[in-house]
């Protein structure tokens, strides 16, 4: 019984796949029928359930090179050089297309008593001579777009570049253009502070809300600078202004309060109704836990500070004097430090608050320092705001 359902599992799902092959295959997915039957038959090519993967292998082959050395035909007549990468893609499709199938060979189809037929060419003097034209072309055509003073023509020169450095490395001195057309087409920024607030700003907190190192913001096409580098045209300007610190004054406040709680002091007898021991089953007084009533005045306190920053940040186009676009930035850093004195028992406090009772007041940050430790938050703010929006829309 195992194994007629193992059988019929087989031919179901063989089943299936062969009518996946066919629905490839007639909706003109030459290459995802070929792809198909393959995976078909890398199990047991002989096997008769396999033979109609066989017939539709034979016929997606045929239909595929057909059609691709049609388009060829056209494309090779047209005589445009824009063709050439399409040529050369159709070459290197032949090809690979013959070499997947080689490696399954023979095929045998039983009914006929022959093996299935593929005809295969030699396509590697075209492959070649197909990209060394491309080759000519991409170099030729990356130049040309790196005369311009458009920088997204310099872009892609520098992708046309990269593919033939992939293409046919070490061309003639494409890697030291690809250098040149990186910088052609960076758009270079550069970020500053200024400060509207009433306060003194921290040196340091200027420096790493500037330590765009740590950032991680550079993509492709746009880099980040802090101090303006020689031979180097900002495109973009990126200024933070600070426009309100506010720092609160120093406060603590006090709470008292009763803390009451039932706890364990040891063990007793227990007694019935009537006053009289209870026994268990050999003869023995049965104890319980014996429960007492603790109390606790705490006296609390909390050390509280506050400090707010708000900014601007303002995206800027060098090339137009134009302001592109503002964004809000804001942040808040607070100290809260708390410490408690007790009388009484403190066991009637939950233990997770006696930490609390091992502290002692503590000196308060200085405003300098409060506004400083704002400055993670700023950063990773300011970070969202730049990865969020682009200068070149």
């Amino acid at each position: 019984m195992k194994k007629i359902t193992i059988l019929f599992f087989t031919f179901l799902f063989i089943s299936c796949g062969v009518k996946q092959t066919q629905s490839l295959l007639s909706n003109g997915d030459y290459d995802g029928a070929i792809n198909r039957a393959l995976d078909g038959l890398r199990t047991n090519k002989n096997s008769k359930g396999n033979q109609e993967y066989v017939y539709l292998l034979e016929e997606a082959f045929a239909k595929a090179k057909e059609r691709d050395l049609n388009n060829l035909k056209l494309l090779i007549k047209e005589n445009n050089p824009s063709n050439l990468e399409r040529i050369y893609n159709l070459y290197t499709q032949l090809h690979s297309r013959q070499e997947r199938v080689k490696a399954i060979l023979p095929l045998k189809l039983i009914n006929e008593n022959r093996n299935a037929y593929f005809p295969f060419d030699d396509y590697s003097d075209s492959i070649i001579a197909s990209k060394n034209d491309l080759s000519v072309y991409l170099y030729a055509n990356a130049k040309k777009l790196m005369t311009s003073r458009n920088k997204l023509d310099a872009r892609d020169a520098f992708d046309d570049l990269a593919y033939l450095d992939q293409l046919n490395p070490n061309y003639k001195d494409v890697r030291t253009l690809m250098d040149e057309a990186k910088f052609k087409g960076t758009d270079f920024v550069f970020v500053s502070t200024k400060n509207d607030t009433q306060m003194i700003i921290p040196a340091r907190l200027q420096e790493d809300l500037l330590d765009f190192s740590t950032f991680g913001i550079n993509d492709k096409w746009t880099v980040y600078h802090n101090k303006k580098q020689k031979d180097i045209y900002y495109d973009y300007g990126l200024v933070v202004t600070f426009r309100t610190i506010v720092v609160s004054p120093e406060q603590v406040r006090e709470k008292q309060f009763v803390k009451e709680k039932q706890v364990k002091d040891g063990t007793k007898v227990l007694l019935d109704a009537n006053g009289n021991p209870v026994k268990d089953q050999n003869g023995n007084n049965v104890m319980v836990d014996n429960m007492k009533t603790v109390t606790a005045s705490i006296y609390e306190f909390t050390q509280n500070k506050v400090c707010q920053v708000t900014a601007k940040v303002e995206f800027l186009d060098n090339r137009s004097s134009q302001l592109i676009d503002t964004y809000p930035l804001s942040s808040e850093f607070v100290f809260n430090y708390v410490y408690a004195t007790f009388n009484g028992d403190k066991r009637a406090c939950e233990q997770d608050y006696f930490q609390f009772f091992d502290r002692r007041a503590v000196p308060f940050p200085t405003n300098e320092q409060m506004v400083y430790d704002s400055g993670e938050d700023l950063k990773a703010k300011l970070k969202a705001i730049i990865t969020g929006n682009k200068f070149r829309r």
